[in-house]
């Protein structure tokens, strides 16, 4: 397990691209292991997890260690439509090529603490979801809500026979905020009942999980998106959390577990624009990026797509907050 700084290298685009036009030309490398304080109030850091060990030990389909490189080469390559004072910097990888993935998780955590210290907003990119556990070491805010768009609760209880793991990230979350007194507050959005057993829906129910099924949002979209509403409302902070399997596979092939009855892209986006204009976001990341898996790119273009939408659309709503 390591750091690698940024490569600029794995950014890449058109030729002929005038100045400034795409994020391979507005994109900057920040060297994590150099302090540097930044004041600008629109300023983005994409940060890759490289690491599939939690999917290995929850016996999935490996790959996603491939996925931070391979997402920046994509997004690389697309008009980028953000101010030309909003700052945008890859901030390297942390590596997990040791199978320590608690060592990892916690690098990754101190990892997004100092993105933040440095008044950054964070973009992590995956990597397995186990992700999840470290991103929020970097955040642990009393006030916290977690918001994530999944297949799947991820709430499995870890094992001595299958330790912490893809499918336990918010599982170690929960215990965390007990062992420290402080509330669980988590919402999933995309639930497949048929990828959860009874004893994952059991556990969400114990812990009071928010869950919205994929089925509620293909047979009425507008009213979840109401209900989304309403449940944000009181919500100081979110940490958002995108998982590419709670898409349909014939839109994201390239997971480790795809969906046969998966969400579609203006779904999953309509629903995003909802959380993001709340300006309650401080941290996103999107998870199970696995190019092996992958078809034409296909999955690794739509992630491409959600960065440059989400940035956009945050960018736009500082705008009208400012004026």
């Amino acid at each position: 397990m390591s750091y690698l700084p940024a490569n600029l290298d794995n950014w890449q685009g058109r030729a002929d691209s005038l100045a400034h036009e795409r994020y391979f030309q507005r994109v900057k490398a920040l060297d994590l292991r150099v302090t540097q304080l930044f004041t600008e109030k629109q300023s983005f850091a994409v940060l890759g997890f490289a690491c599939d060990e939690g999917i290995r030990r929850n016996l999935g389909r490996v790959g996603a260690a491939q996925g931070p490189q391979i997402l920046r080469k994509e997004l690389g390559k697309l008009a980028c439509h953000l101010p030309i004072d909003c700052l945008f910097y890859d901030a390297g990888d942390i590596v997990c090529d040791d199978q320590n993935l608690a060592l990892a998780q916690q690098e990754l955590g101190q990892a997004v603490h100092k993105l933040r210290t440095q008044n950054l907003r964070p973009l992590l990119i995956g990597g397995g979801h186990e992700m999840a556990f470290g991103h929020y070491l970097g955040l642990a805010e009393p006030e916290i809500a977690i918001i994530n768009f999944d297949a799947h609760y991820d709430l499995r209880p870890s094992t001595h026979l299958i330790p912490e793991s893809s499918g336990t990230p918010f599982r170690q979350i929960a215990e965390h905020r007990k062992r420290n007194n402080l509330a669980f507050d988590y919402t999933v959005i995309g639930i497949q009942p048929s990828a959860n057993t009874k004893s994952l829906i059991s556990s969400a129910k114990e812990l009071g999980v928010n869950t919205i099924k994929a089925d509620q949002i293909h047979r009425d979209l507008v009213t979840v998106n109401k209900n989304i509403e309403a449940l944000i409302a009181d919500k100081k902070q979110i940490y958002l959390s995108i998982c590419l399997d709670v898409f349909a596979a014939s839109y994201a092939p390239g997971v480790s577990a795809p969906q046969a009855l998966g969400l579609s892209p203006w779904q999953v986006w309509h629903l995003l624009e909802t959380i993001i204009r709340s300006n309650k976001v401080i941290s996103i990341d999107i998870a199970e990026l696995s190019p092996p898996l992958d078809r034409d790119y296909q999955t690794a273009k739509l992630a491409a797509e959600l960065i440059a939408s989400i940035t956009c659309s945050y960018t736009a709503l500082q705008q009208t907050v400012s004026t």
